[in-house]
């Protein structure tokens, strides 16, 4: 049966590609990369749809992870992929995602 660990691994897989792949990676790059943001937005999405999997226990011991906010990007993404604003996502993938790291894994 899988559990929040597992689900957690899976989280911390899609976060560390997002790292490896943006290291140095400025936002006009992103931008010009059509491939790369594909990839990224795809991770993005990833992520939410493990996190949905994560106990409810889990989610409120951990209650400094933005739950909602990282609900919404993916929503953001899927239903309005043309009106995303790639500022909030490069912020995400470059100031958040190290940050969402530390807090898996000090789990």
């Amino acid at each position: 049966m899988k559990n929040d660990n597992y689900y957690i691994q899976k989280i911390l897989t899609d976060l560390r590609f997002i790292v490896n792949h943006m290291e140095g990676v400025s936002r006009q790059a992103l931008e010009a990369e059509e491939v790369l943001l594909d990839s990224m937005l795809f991770r993005l999405i990833q992520i939410q749809e493990t996190s949905k999997k994560l106990s409810d226990a889990y989610k409120m011991e951990h209650d400094e992870i933005p739950w909602t906010d990282i609900s919404g990007l993916r929503n953001r993404i899927v239903h309005d992929y043309g009106n995303v604003d790639l500022g909030v996502v490069y912020a995400t993938l470059t100031n958040d995602i190290p940050w969402l790291i530390e807090q898996f894994e000090t789990e």
